[in-house]
């Protein structure tokens, strides 16, 4: 499959944007831009997003950490429990359909979205 590089890059750099200012992109940017926009399959999509959040993750946080922004206690907590869901996650991703997979993650970002607006 040929991918457009520039389209790539662009992608990269508005997931990087909105990683910056929301602490997320990976997921609510990425994944859908490489199914719709580089016609990448549901699951290697969302493993390619994972993927891409280590730098992205990386680079913000020695921006907050330089700022002084990072409770490390909850961080180390939260950190626990991720990293044991992100193994269960990663293992169970291939036992789902792309189309089980994009019901999930829309529900998923619609319950986001409303939390976001009204809470």
């Amino acid at each position: 499959m040929k991918i457009n590089l520039t389209k790539v890059i662009l992608i990269g750099f508005i997931t990087g944007i909105c990683n910056g200012i929301f602490g997320s992109g990976g997921g609510t940017v990425l994944v859908p831009c490489m199914v719709m926009f580089l016609g990448v399959k549901e699951n290697r999509a969302h493993a390619t997003a994972i993927s891409v959040i280590l730098p992205l993750s990386i680079i913000s946080v020695l921006f907050y950490f330089y700022k002084n922004m990072i409770d490390w206690g909850l961080t180390l907590k939260v950190a626990l429990g991720s990293s044991i869901g992100g193994y269960i996650g990663a293992r169970i991703l291939n036992k789902f359909s792309d189309r089980t997979l994009r019901i999930i993650f829309g529900i998923s970002m619609i319950i986001a979205s409303v939390r976001m607006v009204f809470w």
